[in-house]
């Protein structure tokens, strides 16, 4: 039996990031971009105003004010996206509109509100600064700038910097392919009959989910039966994927024979049995060259064993540099008791409360009890040496989703 860190460690030096591929900005959201991204023009193309109002000279609105304003000769109607024709002289201004560039002569925006119009002219009712809303070009982006670092994950603000600069496609690292098995004759799918004698295989669904959830694509290969043709079958089926997770047959029965047919010709073993609770048995190794991670039956140890190897395992495919679930310190609900030698991964429910955290378990901690991993928002992580920790103690708690960064009221 291994530690958690050894047995991370041996499935992360397995694996490496997939090669890229061209996409289009949106399918990109989310992904890691493999190149660098550099300006082929300014941002903006050329000086624009900020504001609606009448672009002028600056000198020539001294001294106005709502009691003594001054007139212009008003030229020209600028709109966005309509290109100047005249020049801007002395005593004269153009109405323009936001986002339109700025004409020739012009070093200054007075807004709308500080203005009055009148038939020819316009009234300026406050001195304006030389540059006064006006964007300049490449104020934001100039040309050659790097404005996206390769290894980098797309937003939507990235997307629209994409956009802005003329990109529709762009190199991201691939998305792999995750078969998911699940094994045992008391399985059945979800649209078979049911029977008192069979169980759903949630597993499919939840490690398909898991998978689809870290950004990768499932491919759900079906339930393979406690008989070794068919497991062998279904692992066949499954080989063209990137990366096979299976549940179930890694444990120590007469039936157990996914870790057998790992250790076949060609295959390996790399490690089985982790020091974790739940997920104490966990298998890796590799079916022809595709990595391969056996994870437990039971529906609870199979999810808290994928989000400890498996999900750092697809990330890094994806090229993320962070591969790991935030960790939060927090005060325990209640006292909590384990023996010690063994890793325990306990589901919780963890709040925000004043300026720290508080957590409690979601009740049942069994490997089958499904519905306490339903209840929880994270894990409490009790090291291998501890034995106890009681109320009001604090604990390390790893995330499961990101309900702690949202919140019922906006904070401002």
């Amino acid at each position: 039996m291994i530690s958690v860190e050894e047995a991370l460690k041996s499935i992360l030096g397995s694996i490496s990031p997939l090669g890229l591929e061209k996409v289009n900005i949106l399918d990109a959201l989310g992904r890691v971009i493999g190149e660098d991204i550099h300006a082929g023009r300014s941002i903006p193309p050329k000086d624009n105003s900020a504001m609606d109002g009448y672009a002028l000279r600056a000198e020539d609105s001294r001294g106005a004010s709502p009691e003594r304003p001054v007139r212009f000769e008003v030229i020209e109607d600028i709109p966005a996206g309509a290109v100047p024709q005249k020049r801007i002289g002395p005593g004269q201004a153009s109405r323009i509109m936001t986002g339109a560039p700025i004409p020739e002569g012009a070093d200054a925006v007075v807004r709308m509100e500080d203005t009055r119009k009148e038939e020819n002219t316009v009234a300026v009712l406050a001195e304006a600064k030389t540059g006064q809303d006006i964007r300049r070009a490449g104020e934001d982006v100039r040309p050659g700038e790097k404005v996206i670092s390769q290894g980098e994950i797309i937003r939507p603000a990235e997307v629209g910097m994409l956009a802005s600069l003329g990109r529709s496609f762009i190199l991201v690292h691939q998305r792999p392919l995750i078969a998911v098995v699940a094994t045992g004759d008391e399985l059945t799918d979800i649209d078979e009959p049911l029977s008192p004698w069979k169980i759903v295989s949630s597993n499919s669904y939840s490690l398909a989910a898991l998978v689809r959830d870290c950004g990768a694509i499932p491919l759900q290969i079906g339930i393979a039966r406690d008989q070794r043709e068919d497991l062998v079958a279904k692992f066949g089926a499954a080989m063209r994927a990137d990366l096979i997770v299976s549940s179930g047959g890694v444990s120590v029965g007469d039936y157990d024979l996914v870790k057998e047919v790992m250790k076949e010709a060609g295959n390996r073993v790399q490690f089985w049995q982790v020091a974790m609770k739940p997920g104490r048995p966990l298998a890796f190794g590799s079916l022809g060259g595709v990595p391969v991670v056996g994870l437990p039956g039971n529906p609870v140890s199979s999810m808290v064993s994928f989000e400890q190897f498996v999900r750092p395992a697809i990330l890094k495919m994806m090229g993320h540099a962070n591969l790991f679930r935030r960790t939060v310190r927090a005060r325990l609900a209640e006292g909590i008791k384990k023996k010690k030698g063994t890793r325990h991964f306990i589901r919780a429910q963890v709040r925000s409360e004043g300026d720290g955290y508080t957590v409690a378990t979601t009740g049942d901690q069994g490997s089958g009890i499904l519905k306490s991993m339903v209840r929880a928002n994270g894990l409490i992580i009790l090291p291998e040496d501890v034995a106890a920790v009681g109320a009001g103690g604090t604990v390390t708690v790893q995330l499961l989703d990101d309900s702690l960064s949202w919140t019922r009221e906006p904070g401002y």
